[in-house]
């Protein structure tokens, strides 16, 4: 049983209660078609003439590289105010199927996919009372479910026509909703005030899963060419050191072989920095809410605020999109990216823990929004199956994962991190 609930806002905000919001979980359709461009051994400028598939081998993706409730696919898209906000887990690894259609030639999102679409529930409720908490979160967890076993049943069937579609798929969920909003109306009625015209909001639609934001693999290159040499660099010894005793500021040098886009260590990145904002224009982030404690297996939300960062950029670190591609700055000057959040299990509270094992949770966002004035997404996470002290942290990244840069070196990056005690 839940306990208590933290807000990180300030005491008074009626949003400090509303730890939960639904969102539709939806599977993709289709794998991402992704290759990257080899090194020659004898020339350190891309070949482009030579291709590597996305991997050697079609294995597995790493635990949390897949949706929780996607039945092993590893993008989902949630509705949210208006948009779609799409959610990478584990960074891009694909599975074995993806995998397997893009090297066979087939892969690529299906142009024109669609998906289930349902109205937010959590910006409509009144401030939930203590005692019916619990039974709400059940319930605002029971919505979510229901959208995902819709979409899955979209995904396998909707070819079938739209008049299948709104008997066999729209009209059962609309049903579903409208009996657990009813149950949601109930609870808060017992104990503050009743919420009106939850009844609306039953009824879904289906979307177009694109974004149509420019995002993903549009825009800004990514075949590491122009980037990697550097040409005119900062050279060892040369004029543009600042007179200071500079180890290196390429991989002209290095006894390491170069970075391919892939996440391998022991590698040298030659990838130009790229561009840095303005310090009043570099990016910013909040965890604005979240739980104190929870039970193991128990799902729950975070709301992430970002300011200063596009979220449209996002290169698949599994398919060779790590430290591929140079910042980028928009017309603005905002910095173009993404965010992740990863939540994992602390062995102990009293020293650094390793950095090697894999988090519990992760995932990484995009959605085409963000901008100067900050705003929030959601993150559900389905719960963590180990009880102690979880760390979960969010922290914004360009388009190839890095941290944004800021125009200072006493300027906070974009990040922030909350513990929660899993029962």
């Amino acid at each position: 049983m839940r306990r208590s609930t933290r807000s990180r806002r300030p005491s008074g905000n009626a949003r400090t209660k509303r730890l939960l919001a639904v969102g539709a979980t939806l599977a993709v359709f289709g794998g991402v078609v992704a290759v990257t461009q080899i090194s020659s051994a004898g020339d350190r400028r891309q070949n482009k003439n030579q291709q590597r598939p996305v991997s050697a081998d079609c294995v597995e993706p790493s635990p949390g590289a897949t949706a929780p409730a996607g039945r092993g696919v590893t993008t989902t898209r949630t509705w949210q105010n208006g948009r779609w906000v799409t959610n990478h887990w584990g960074d891009g690894q694909q599975t074995v199927e993806e995998c397997q259609d893009t090297r066979a030639g087939t892969g690529g999102a299906t142009v024109g996919a669609v998906a289930v679409a349902c109205p937010d529930v959590v910006s409509r409720l009144p401030q939930v009372p203590d005692r019916a908490r619990a039974e709400v979160d059940r319930n605002l967890n029971a919505l979510q479910t229901q959208i995902t076993e819709a979409d899955q049943r979209l995904a396998a069937d909707g070819n079938k026509g739209q008049a299948f579609i709104n008997n066999a798929v729209l009209g059962p969920l609309a049903s579903k909703r409208r009996a657990t909003l009813d149950r949601i109306t109930t609870a808060i009625d017992r104990f503050g005030p009743r919420p009106r015209s939850l009844a609306g909001l039953a009824a879904c639609q289906v979307q177009p899963v694109n974004n149509n934001n420019g995002g993903n693999n549009g825009g800004g290159g990514n075949d590491n060419d122009d980037g990697n040499d550097n040409d005119g660099g900062n050279d060892n010894g040369g004029d543009n050191d600042n007179g200071l005793d500079v180890l290196a500021s390429n991989c002209d040098d290095s006894r390491l072989q170069p970075h391919d886009g892939f996440q391998n260590g022991n590698r040298c990145i030659s990838t130009a920095f790229g561009e840095v904002g303005a310090a009043a224009n570099n990016p910013s982030l909040l965890i604005t809410d979240s739980p104190q404690e929870i039970n193991r297996n128990e799902g729950f939300a975070l709301r992430v605020s970002t300011r200063n960062l596009i979220r449209d950029r996002f290169l698949p670190a599994g398919q060779g999109g790590y430290y591929l591609e140079s910042s980028l700055l928009n017309e603005q000057g905002l910095t173009r990216g993404h965010f992740h959040t990863a939540c994992r299990m602390l062995p102990n509270v009293d020293e650094a823990p390793a950095p090697e094992p894999v988090p519990a949770f992760f995932v990484a966002t995009e959605d085409g929004g963000g901008g100067a004035q900050p705003d929030e997404v959601t993150i559900q996470v389905p719960g963590l199956p180990d009880s102690g002290t979880a760390q979960c942290a969010v922290w914004a990244g360009d388009g190839s994962h890095r941290i944004p840069m800021s125009e200072r070196a006493n300027q906070t990056p974009a990040f922030d991190a909350v513990r929660i005690q899993v029962n």
